[in-house]
């Protein structure tokens, strides 16, 4: 209770205030007005002193921290005006605990405490008359019991509102202000009214065709949730008023085919064929969809006759997974229009069970106000069916009071609303738009209602909840409600109301929306794929850089800053290194290659954006792409990209993550889609940090195009090497990615040096290819003096499939195929051996596609070769061994059948001794060159 009263008029805003018209009061009582004379007359002793600001603080103070103790009869705490200022500021903080939100009435709720004004020492003072506000600016005097009704019936109605937790005093008051001075007096006119009432009408008139026409199909009904569909209206309406034209939806699939048809624009035929089985077929998407996991977009005209583009994102069956890829994909549009970011808004459509229950919401919230990943504030939308699946009790499904308390954590607003009164729908809606256009900050609807049906239409709710569905089947439904409601008030008659359902009934059976020109169709994407389509990852890309534009390049990102910037000494160190190495004085390490590879799609117009853990420095102290004043006074300050003196129409942006990759790698999987141009890339820490990410690798990145036809170029660098530390941090598990990869879906790349590095970075995005690409970057290659490269080698040459030997005769007896930093290792088993003329080492660079060509082509020069073998670091049962023994026994046409070298079959991805390590890598190179 003690915390209800930091937000007292006391505080904040108001103190100084206070404090002037205190001292104006004891320099001539008749200075101010007579409301405040009475205030401060009941605080004064009658005696006249000196203003001691920290006094009137203390005795403020004691005065408002504990209301209850009116009741004991203290000399401080007679007056009764402070206890009634204690019952407005609980209002404030625990009305939602009183409000009607349940549309099913199934519990009656019994009055708190805390808004009980007997507690307040408050029983015989109905009829006296305070201020009725303790902003006493707008303070007006009334009837305690006048009080008592204003605020019930603000904040314990059919609708509530959470957000005195909100630590910014000044937007605190904006909220309260907002909602007590047009809540009370809010209004709909009758067009806003007819127009409530036809949104209703096609969310309502779409589920009693599906379920009439398609008995037992699934389709996740919204029917006891149908006000979602004029709320996302109003949403919609009330933002294009505010300057947005683009709206991105996500959502699951409760309600999801309701939204497709009568927001997101899908055309009724569309949806029947779908029910009917006749799935439209597209050139690359191969295996398809259900229903209610596909997107849309229209722009779709608003009553007011603005046009706003509107998209709702593909969603596999994975619940909010697609949360954070919206995020992605809204921040991309944003970034595009630079100073006109507020163009595009974010909707997130949850469900009550999964939004507390599922990390990657707090993914969400977590990354809505950072840096790298804040798109100026989403709506989030909570269509609270009271139930999730089978689970209804509130310390089975949660540990919180409500499934909204998530959005706490960042200290968004909430608004839980009863969903049966569309009043109140509509003034959630406008609170939303208005509070995020001003706050650019996160805010949360809670439209509380019910699942008309089980949680698909063959499933049987009663089973597991019988008291809910006695109450469910008793409930007339939203739409029949708010028709009644509109006819007794002379908005519309019956002959009206039926007209409307007509027209939906008839226009939804001839495959048509009822109001054809309000929700345009819009082309899938607004880039030319044609040629990406047509690619194939065979094709040639030119990736080299001239002389002289190279020395261009690496002046620009090696020119340290002007003034009085202080690198630390090994920044600066590596800076005249990296000086060097541009000159041709020393070779080029993968940091430095990386780095040109930027700085030349920079110059050439091409977008980059970096994300991962300590991505900025590198997890290994490889890349340092942002350098830090040790002079610095502040964190705002003092840090300086030197990449961005390479831009030329184009724009870097590097960050360091949030410790989230499922998060994280589903943003910029979103952002990648609409940024298919730009070079967009995530790095894991670790490489097997993938695995806290693996559902966004196998329901988005690898079957995305399959599924949906996303197209993608995003870019996973995924650090991976045995070195002898441990289980966790050798393996990024590339058995998982070879498994995942079919129909050409991703590419999966080991470069073995750091000219590879270059070109590979620089074909992704230069090619018509368009396709995820995942890079197994070697930790120990960083800085191996063998795998770095001459600078010509980036000024000549492109990325390499295979690279053959250069040393093995071609009288070699014995050939062996690898994969990263083994190689090395190989080389220099075969050096002590002394078998330069009998074994030749060739590096197999991408693993997919399979480029069984190029390894046919390298495998034919050597003729006399009688044993091939497949050679990998990693246990026999992981690595790429048994994902690729086929290919390659194909590349043998029969002659021949590969056999392996490789660590033990093992549970875990490596050993945790340095021993046993050593051991076991003695022993695959043994068996590699046949001398074991």
């Amino acid at each position: 209770m003690r915390d209800q009263w930091k937000s007292s008029y006391l505080f904040g805003s108001n103190g100084d205030f206070i404090e002037e018209l205190y001292e104006l009061y004891l320099e001539n009582p008749e200075n101010i007005d007579s409301k405040w004379r009475s205030y401060f007359d009941s605080i004064q002793d009658g005696s006249t002193r000196d203003v001691n600001h920290n006094d009137i603080k203390e005795k403020f103070t004691i005065l408002t921290s504990n209301p209850l103790a009116l009741a004991g009869g203290s000399e401080v705490m007679s007056s009764a005006q402070t206890a009634v200022y204690g019952l407005i500021a609980s209002y404030r903080t625990f009305g939602h605990k009183f409000a009607k939100l349940d549309p099913l009435e199934r519990e009656i709720i019994e009055r708190p405490a805390e808004l009980d004004y007997k507690t307040y020492g408050l029983a015989n003072e109905l009829e006296n008359e305070f201020f009725n506000d303790y902003d006493l600016r707008r303070a007006k005097k009334a009837k305690l019991k006048d009080i008592i009704a204003q605020y019930e019936s603000i904040y314990c109605g059919s609708a509530a509102f959470e957000f005195t937790y909100i630590s910014e005093l000044a937007e605190q008051e904006w909220i309260r202000n907002y909602i007590e001075e047009n809540y009370p007096k809010f209004k709909l006119d009758n067009a806003e009214k007819k127009q409530i009432l036809q949104k209703l009408t096609e969310a309502d008139g779409l589920e009693r065709f599906l379920h009439t026409k398609y008995v037992g199909q699934k389709r996740f009904s919204l029917e006891g949730g149908d006000s979602l569909i004029p709320l996302l209206d109003r949403v919609i309406t009330k933002a294009a008023d505010n300057g947005v034209n683009d709206v991105c939806l996500g959502m699951a699939h409760r309600g999801r085919l309701n939204t497709l048809v009568n927001i997101a624009g899908k055309a009724p035929q569309k949806l029947i064929d779908e029910f009917d089985g006749n799935y439209p077929h597209y050139d690359f998407v191969t295996s398809g969809d259900v229903k209610y996991h596909k997107g849309y977009a229209c722009e779709y005209t608003t009553v007011n006759g603005k046009k706003v583009n509107t998209s709702l994102a593909y969603n596999p069956s994975h619940l909010e997974v697609v949360n954070p890829v919206v995020q992605g994909i809204v921040r991309a549009k944003q970034d595009r229009l630079h100073d006109n970011k507020n163009q595009v808004m974010g909707v997130l459509i949850h469900g009550d069970s999964a939004l507390i229950g599922l990390g990657t919401n707090q993914a969400v919230y977590n990354m809505s106000e950072t840096r790298a990943y804040g798109g100026l504030g989403l709506i989030h939308i909570v269509v609270n069916n009271q139930v999730g699946f089978t689970t209804s009790r509130r310390n089975d499904n949660r540990s919180s009071r409500y499934c909204t308390d998530i959005g706490k954590m960042v200290e968004s607003p909430v608004i839980h609303v009863n969903a049966d009164d569309l009043r109140a729908v509509a003034f959630a809606a406008d609170f939303a738009i208005d509070f995020r256009h001003k706050y650019a900050r996160d805010i949360m609807i809670d439209l509380v209602c019910f699942r008309r049906h089980g949680h698909n239409e063959s499933d049987d709710p009663t089973l597991t909840q019988p008291l809910m569905y006695v109450k469910v089947k008793q409930h007339p439904g939203t739409r029949s409600l708010y028709a009644k409601q509109l006819i007794a008030e002379g908005v519309i008659t019956e002959a009206d109301e039926k007209e409307l359902v007509d027209n939906y009934r008839s226009s939804f059976a001839k495959g048509e929306h009822v109001a054809k020109d309000k929700m345009k169709p819009l082309p899938r994407y607004f880039i030319d794929v044609k040629a990406m389509l047509k690619a194939k990852w065979t094709d040639e890309v030119k990736t080299k850089v001239s002389k002289k534009k190279l020395a261009e390049l690496a002046e620009k990102v090696t020119r340290k800053p002007d003034g009085d910037f202080k690198l630390h000494p090994t920044v600066n160190k590596l800076v005249d290194t990296r000086i060097a190495m541009a000159a041709g004085n020393q070779p080029v390490d993968y940091g430095m290659a990386e780095t040109l590879a930027y700085a030349a799609l920079l110059d050439e117009g091409i977008s980059i954006r970096l994300t991962g853990e300590d991505i900025c420095r590198g997890t290994f102290t490889h890349r340092h792409a942002a350098w830090h004043d040790m002079n610095r006074k502040r964190l705002s300050e003092g840090i300086y990209y030197p990449l961005n003196n390479a831009k030329n129409n184009s724009y870097f942006e590097i960050y360091d993550s949030i410790l989230n990759e499922e998060g994280v790698l589903g943003f910029e999987y979103g952002y990648s889609l609409e940024a298919v141009p730009s070079l967009v890339l995530w790095e894991a820490q670790f490489g097997d940090f993938a695995n806290g990410a693996q559902v966004m690798i196998d329901q988005f990145i690898v079957s995305g195009e399959a599924k949906w036809g996303n197209l993608s170029r995003l870019v996973l660098m995924l650090p991976h090497g045995y070195e002898g530390q441990g289980p966790e941090h050798s393996s990024a598990r590339l058995e998982r990615f070879l498994q995942l990869a079919a129909e050409n879906n991703i590419q999966v790349v080991m470069p073995s040096n750091s000219a590879q590095m270059f070109h590979l970075l620089r074909r992704q995005v230069k090619g018509n290819y368009v396709k995820p690409l995942v890079v197994f970057m070697s930790k120990k290659l960083l800085r191996f003096k063998d795998a770095l490269s001459h600078v010509d080698e980036l000024t000549e040459g492109s990325f390499k499939f295979v690279i053959g030997d250069e040393v093995a005769k071609k009288t070699a007896e014995r050939v062996i195929l690898c994969g990263g930093p083994v190689y090395y290792d190989l080389v220099k088993a075969r050096a002590d051996y002394k078998l330069e003329d009998k074994v030749a080492i060739i590096r197999v660079e991408q693993l997919y596609p399979f480029p069984t060509e190029f390894i046919k082509a390298e495998l034919a020069k050597y003729t006399k070769a009688k044993v091939f073998m497949w050679a990998q670091e990693e246990p026999y049962n992981q690595g790429a061994w048994l994902q690729i023994r086929e290919d390659l026994d194909n590349c043998l046409d029969g002659k021949g059948r590969f056999v392996s070298a490789t660590r033990p079959r093992a549970a875990a991805p490596a050993c945790g001794s340095t021993h046993m390590h050593n051991e076991q890598l003695q022993d695959l190179l043994a068996t590699a060159f046949g001398k074991k």
